[in-house]
């Protein structure tokens, strides 16, 4: 009956999440949890803060990136095609899962870096070994498929991924934030891994520890994007659903699928 929560962003995805490292190790031993993940947008910045904060507080810490994968190649920078780039959620198995991981968010910034720092197909082929890929958000390749209703090019993608990564290091990954796509996604998932035998695992894009820290958030993405709390026009979280929610919370979520929230284990 236990939970993991493997889609966490800190303060390391920079004016956008708002999961204080030093806070977010107590938060999870208090809900009686005993791993979390770090997942900061591109980047392993807080990888060593993360690791010590855990350790300190008794929990198993899991390190992890949710990389951008270019539509193309990280080698190509037109904006027409390569502007917008994919998610994927990557976590560390063990040390060479580690070495891999930080070698490849590396190559995003020297090699890859269009607006933001991006992997592709080619570097995970060759550096896939030691990791656990989740199919991540709405901005993930399988979910981008079926929001543009094409179910077949969804499955075909996870198969892909699946064998890449190997029987049992590939999840398609479900998340529920009260958002219109996420009524769209969901059933779809969950279909496509009854399908194809994908494992699903449970997550929230925990943005903040606490659900009364989503105004917190609010004004962090206005920062980031130089506008203000009035401002109609401004980007902004839908719901305040993003935060780091209890076990409880999490299976009563999905409760018509809790083996999602058991695989997390």
């Amino acid at each position: 009956m236990g939970f993991v929560h493997l889609h966490v962003h800190t303060e390391y995805s920079l004016l956008d999440g708002a999961c204080r490292i030093r806070d977010l190790p107590a938060r999870i031993k208090g809900m009686g949890q005993t791993a979390v993940a770090i997942t900061d947008h591109g980047v392993m910045y807080g990888a060593i803060d993360f690791y010590r904060a855990c350790k300190a507080e008794g929990i198993h810490p899991i390190i992890g990136c949710e990389v951008y994968v270019a539509r193309r190649t990280r080698f190509d920078k037109v904006h027409e095609y390569d502007a917008e780039s994919r998610h994927l959620v990557l976590l560390c198995k063990n040390e060479t899962g580690y070495r891999n991981l930080s070698y490849m968010v590396s190559q995003a910034f020297v090699e890859g870096f269009y607006i933001k720092p991006r992997i592709d197909l080619d570097l995970l082929r060759q550096h896939s070994e030691g990791l656990i890929a989740l199919s991540a958000c709405l901005a993930g390749e399988v979910p981008q498929a079926i929001l543009a209703g094409d179910y077949e090019r969804a499955k075909a993608t996870a198969l892909w991924y699946r064998d890449l990564f190997g029987e049992g290091n590939y999840y398609i990954e479900l998340q529920d934030h009260g958002l219109e796509e996420d009524n769209i996604v969901l059933p779809q998932l969950i279909k496509l891994s009854r399908e194809t035998g994908i494992p699903m695992a449970a997550t929230n894009d925990a943005h903040y520890l606490r659900k009364e820290d989503a105004k917190m958030q609010s004004i962090l993405l206005c920062i980031q994007t130089g506008k203000t709390i009035q401002d109609a026009d401004r980007m902004e979280f839908q719901t305040d659903e993003f935060y780091v929610k209890t076990t409880d919370e999490m299976y009563d979520l999905f409760s018509m699928v809790p083996e999602a929230c058991e695989n997390t284990n």
